[in-house]
């Protein structure tokens, strides 16, 4: 089993910014992949970033390119998105997830944490 636990979630204005955390535990050896995902009201689930737990590869949605970035301290289990210029559209329920080597999919979820961006 894997547990996650977000934090850094808050309100915001526009053009500002914000730094989410993802503490990973449990079967960290087995995790492969670590990924944000966003729900807002009226809207589809949507993977913003993801990161490959040892290598650091990345993958981002066009819709965050060039403002987020997400990035991974091994020592400290933890998986960071640094959010800047953010936009009213970025409000949102963010979510961590991992995939383990067991490939069986994005079955592994924090509980999210709420980002807000006033105009």
């Amino acid at each position: 089993q894997v547990q996650l636990v977000e934090s850094g979630g808050g309100l915001v204005q526009a053009g500002g910014s914000l730094r989410l955390a993802c503490v990973v535990s449990g079967r960290t050896s087995d995790t492969a992949i670590v990924g944000w995902f966003r729900h807002a009201p009226g809207r589809e689930r949507e993977l913003v970033a993801q990161i490959v737990w040892s290598g650091g590869s990345t993958t981002y949605a066009d819709s965050v390119k060039g403002r987020f970035t997400i990035s991974r301290d091994n020592a400290k289990n933890t998986v960071y998105l640094q959010m800047d210029s953010l936009k009213p559209e970025d409000t949102a329920v963010y979510t961590c997830a991992a995939i383990l080597y067991d490939g069986l999919g994005w079955n592994y979820w924090g509980q999210g944490t709420q980002v807000t961006v006033s105009s």
